[in-house]
Order: C-alpha cells, then structure tokens, then sequence
C-alpha cells in the first residue's frame, strides 16, 4: 500500500500512448530537453537557451508531431534535477497544465566505472529511464522533490540568506584575520631589526634617532622617519628644514592683494604629517616646555587659531630637533629620558 505523500513513485497510472515525456538537463546558459513522443521511432533532442517560452514551444510542437502520428496527446510530464535553478520552472509549467517534476539528484542510478563517459546526452538518457520508471510506478526508483509554493520559498528566504551572510562574514572576517597576523609579524620583523641596528651603531644617524627618541613624547618609529627623511639631509639653514617639510606659507602678493594661502605643502609629506600629529602629542608630554608655552600664549586668545598656531608649533618644533641633531643644542624646558 503506497503512503500518503508518498514522492518514491507515481500515483497515477501512465497511459504511454497519450503521455509525452520530456526531461532536461540544465546548465546556467542552455538546456538540453530530450523527450519521449508517442508514434515517434526516435527520442528528440533539442538544446535550448536558458528559455522558459521555448520549452513550452518545443512541448507544444512535440504533442503537434504526436497528434499527427494517430496519438492524442492527454498528458505532458516533465522533469529536471534539484540544483541552483531551484523551483521557478516548476510552478511555471504547473500553471501551463504541464506535470513538472523535480529529481533528487542523488536517487538518479548512474554508472559505477571510475573512468565513465559523461556528456549532457547521456546525462539525459538516465533522466528518462529514471522518469520512466518513477511514472510506472516501481517502487524505490528515483525520489521526487516536494515542491513548494511561492510563499513557502519566500518565508525560507530570510533565514537562509541571514546564513549565505554569515559565512561570508565568517570567510572574511577570517582572510582579514590571516592577513592581520601577517602583517603584524612583519611589523615586529622590521622593529626588532631597527632595534638591533641602533644597539650595534653608536655614529651617524643611529646616533641622531638615539638622541631624538630621549625626548619625552617621542617614539623610535617617529625618530627614526624624521632622521632618515629629513634631519640626515645636510641642509643649509633652518629655512630650507621648514621649506624641504612643505611646513612654510603660501603667500598670494600681488599689487595691494596680500592673502595668505595655506601650506605650500610641496615638501615631504610623510615629514610633514609625522610632525604635525607630534605637535599635538608634544603638548602633552612636553607642558612645561618653551614651546609649548609660546603656544598656549598664542592660541589662548585668538579664536579658532588653534589648528593655524599648531602647524606654526611643528614648523618650531622641527627646527628645534635639526638643532638638537646638529650642534646639540636642546630646547629650552624639554624633558629628556635618562641615558640607557
């Protein structure tokens, strides 16, 4: 006795005469439909674009050949693997009065060979002999696929698409974790290496990042990229060190015009980043220096002056350390770390 929704086998009885039977075989850009016409000799194959139209044309054209042959056609089945096309197809030839079924995959028997022939066509032929026996009603066959409705696919949607998001959050949240760690055991590499070179080299510019990075609220890192970009550089006067960090004014003089356009900013811009962040970082570690002293006098009283007066403090500053590294002159209030 079959059971209730039973979707191993067939609960109608196949009339062969007046069935046409049709299964294809999908790929993202084509289907190959091969189809079963009564009063036929031969099983047609035709290879279709991805076209829901054309398919129920070539049905219909096929149940016109059949009708010609003496065989009124009263049943159209057809069916096609489970895969990435999903159901659409289905419910759309249902509502055409087409039988539209949908195979499981994995109940389709196929050669067991290691080294089989597999082609679209042949692909085909086991569709029809599992169909076949599917309609006939033999037990075990092939397993059909329930289809569900247009609701039911829309309530299953959020849920799975909240799942398809989530795992690409997790294969990226983990790539960038991957490359994270990469990137810091490069970043100790090249730490660790700077370090060693400093403690085997007492001359040159070693020295100067040594010097510099005594100075409270100054890093290695900042020392060692002022020195190598600009303070190694034998410039003539502190004029040029402003000049070469792009941190001098752009005056606009013309006539009886005088406006004041900013920064040149056509020094070196690594320098001139680098120092305009110490600034404000040298005004906390450095409060009771001369510098920052002329700085609050400055900014205390003119409004919205503090961004202009900063750029003015790192210009300073620079000028400061150029001194410092050269003849050795240190600033005046600057706090320095005792000698290692």
């Amino acid at each position: 006795m079959q059971k209730a929704n039973d979707l191993g086998r067939s609960s109608t009885v196949l009339e062969q005469d007046s069935t046409l039977i049709a299964v294809i075989e999908m790929s993202l850009s084509s289907w190959l439909v091969a189809g079963i016409v009564p009063g036929l000799d031969r099983h047609p194959l035709k290879k279709l674009g991805a076209d829901e139209d054309a398919l129920i044309q070539l049905l219909h054209r096929w149940r016109e050949e059949a009708t010609k042959c003496g065989h009124a056609i009263t049943r159209i089945a057809v069916a096609f693997e489970a895969g990435r096309d999903g159901f659409w197809l289905a419910r759309w030839l249902r509502a055409r009065g087409v039988e539209a079924f949908v195979i499981h995959s994995t109940s389709v028997a196929v050669p067991r060979e290691h080294r089989r022939a597999k082609t679209d066509r042949l692909d085909t032929e086991h569709l029809k002999r599992a169909l076949l026996g599917w309609l006939r009603g033999e037990p075990n066959h092939c397993q059909m696929a329930a289809i569900p409705s247009l609701d039911e696919e829309d309530a299953r949607r959020p849920n799975r698409e909240r799942e398809n998001l989530v795992s690409q959050q997790t294969s990226i949240v983990n790539r960038l974790k991957a490359r994270l760690r990469l990137v810091r055991e490069q970043i100790r590499e090249i730490e660790a290496a700077r370090l060693q070179r400093l403690q085997v080299s007492e001359s040159g510019a070693h020295a100067m990042v040594k010097l510099l990075a005594r100075i409270i609220g100054v890093g290695i890192e900042t020392a060692d990229m002022l020195v190598h970009e600009i303070l190694s550089r034998q410039l003539r006067d502190r004029r040029a060190v402003a000049r070469y960090a792009g941190l001098t004014g752009a005056p606009d003089e013309s006539g009886k015009r005088r406006r004041e356009k900013g920064l040149a900013r056509a020094g070196n811009a690594r320098v001139r980043r680098g120092m305009i962040q110490l600034a404000w970082r040298f005004l906390l570690f450095q409060k009771d220096s001369a510098l920052a002293q002329w700085f609050r006098t400055r900014a205390a009283d003119a409004r919205g002056a503090r961004k202009t007066m900063i750029v003015a403090l790192a210009r300073k500053l620079l000028i400061a350390f150029w001194r410092l590294t050269t003849t050795g002159e240190i600033p005046v209030g600057i706090k320095l770390r005792p000698v290692a």
